[in-house]
């Protein structure tokens, strides 16, 4: 499947990167506003395909999109000092507002997959930007903080986080929702594998684990000034559910009519999907505290997507 990234930066090209050594795309195109960026992005990963898969790697205008199965959304501006979130949030839907309508006169039939940062709002604003049908439009939402979830669980277990089933659900941000009590690892509940490979989990062993998943993004971005190889390969993963029709079950984020009473919010839930993007969507048990966890962060978005439309002249 031809698949397109507008957007040549850390994230776009780390996700092109993924794509051609994980073999998820028969031809990727990067296109940038930075045409210079683009192109060499594209020739550096080019030059990885003999040691990779056979893919087909190039730059080129957004009419370079023609035909794309999935048109990757990584494009956007970053806060400036002293600016408010709902500020940051208007400007890139301006640049929303540029980039969708010419990706998709390009590539008509394309799922939009949303990378852009906070990817939750700016999945919404997609959405209302392009008309496509909701299924279309995904965003990458926490399938990063869900795989973060497994690994650190899965270290704790002694055991690879491939053996590790556990979701991160709500917001891609602080206030993400994981949820333990449907926690597996081995086919049984968490806690009963972990005391049977002698590692019990104790109160100090989920705290910490919670503060891996939900303060990572802020320590790695301190240490190196930007996240990319964690979610250029969640956006490879989510293509390649998509290219083979997989009906993989993804956290990913897209428009929902109602989750833990909010109603019309956009954020991840456990998605099946395939070839015409999220099939269904898998709404698992929740504790009573994971509900209103769950009601919080999908408040918080809900509330900020309405400052987005409200601003931007979009509210009914």
């Amino acid at each position: 499947m031809k698949v397109g990234i507008v957007g040549a930066g850390f994230v776009g090209s780390t996700a092109a990167y993924a794509l051609v050594t994980s073999g998820g795309a028969s031809e990727v195109v990067l296109v940038d506003a930075n045409e210079k960026l683009a192109m060499a992005q594209a020739q550096d990963i080019a030059h990885a395909v003999p040691f990779a898969r056979a893919t087909t790697v190039r730059h080129g205008p957004y009419e370079a999109l023609d035909g794309a199965g999935v048109v990757v959304l990584a494009a956007g501006v970053g806060q400036k000092p002293g600016e408010t979130r709902l500020d940051l949030l208007e400007r890139n839907a301006r640049v929303f507002g540029q980039v969708i309508p010419a990706a998709l006169a390009a590539a008509p039939e394309a799922i939009l997959l949303v990378a852009t940062n906070p990817v939750d709002v700016m999945t919404h604003i997609a959405t209302h930007i392009s008309g496509l049908p909701r299924h279309r439009v995904i965003g990458s939402g926490t399938v990063l903080d869900t795989a973060r979830f497994r690994a650190l669980l899965g270290a704790r277990l002694g055991v690879t986080p491939k053996s590790v089933h556990a979701h991160v659900v709500g917001e891609h941000g602080d206030s993400e929702v994981l949820l333990w009590s449907g926690a597996t690892a081995a086919g049984m509940p968490v806690e009963r594998c972990a005391a049977q490979l002698g590692h019990p989990l104790t109160d100090a062993d989920r705290a910490a684990i919670d503060e891996g998943v939900r303060r990572a993004a802020y320590r790695i971005i301190e240490g190196k000034g930007h996240t990319a190889f964690g979610i250029g390969s969640g956006i490879a993963r989510i293509i390649a559910a998509i290219a083979g029709d997989e009906r993989a079950v993804l956290t990913c984020s897209t428009l929902t009519d109602a989750v833990a009473g909010v109603r019309d919010v956009t954020l991840s839930l456990p998605r099946v999907l395939g070839s015409r993007g999220v099939v269904d969507t898998v709404m698992p048990p929740l504790s009573a505290e994971e509900e209103t966890a769950l009601n919080r962060s999908a408040t918080i978005l809900r509330e900020a997507a309405t400052g987005v439309e409200q601003r931007m002249g979009w509210a009914k």
